[in-house]
């Protein structure tokens, strides 16, 4: 059996059987997991997980709750402080913009082309714009993950020498 302790001011709450909801004073995470192989229960101030003991399910079900056990952790950090990553966009020739509509990330006159290319905010992560640096940042690391990803695919070149053509959003690295 593994535990999780939760600590004060995050509420954890296992819904409907197979989701796991984390609120705090930043927002809230849902994740769903798979009840043929994990059994969660919340007792106090602590979640516990247990795999399942059929023998078939036994050996993925201990991979599950290592898993679980990790995001939950994750969650829980995310509830209290935001994951962020920040970006910054890098051109040559052709003045890069960069704006959020909706629920898409813009990149406007990409190496000159017309046409702007577009990339999906996942779930309830915010993009904020100052200049030529993107903060992304949200409550679920999975999420801003998969945002700036999206944001990085968008930004590659195709079909042109990258050494020459290195315009794009790329990840900012602090020192």
């Amino acid at each position: 059996m593994i535990s999780v302790k939760i600590p004060s001011g995050i509420k954890v709450s296992v819904d409907g059987g197979n989701c796991i909801t984390v609120k705090g004073s930043l927002g809230k995470n849902r994740r769903i997991f798979n009840t043929s192989l994990l059994n969660i229960s919340v007792n106090g101030n602590e979640v516990s997980i247990s795999p399942t003991e059929v023998k078939p399910l036994a050996k993925n079900g201990e991979k599950a709750a290592k898993a679980l056990r990790k995001e939950i952790q994750n969650d829980i950090d995310g509830v209290t402080r935001y994951f962020e990553i920040n970006m910054k966009s890098i051109h040559a020739h052709f003045p890069l913009t960069m704006e959020v509509k909706g629920g898409s990330f813009m990149l406007k006159n990409m190496i000159g082309e017309r046409a702007a290319r577009s990339a999906k905010i996942v779930g309830n992560t915010k993009v904020e714009i100052s200049g030529q640096n993107a903060r992304i940042y949200g409550t679920s690391l999975d999420d801003v993950s998969q945002t700036a990803a999206n944001i990085r695919k968008a930004s590659k070149i195709r079909k042109k020498d990258d050494r020459v053509f290195q315009d794009g959003v790329y990840y900012a690295i602090e020192e």
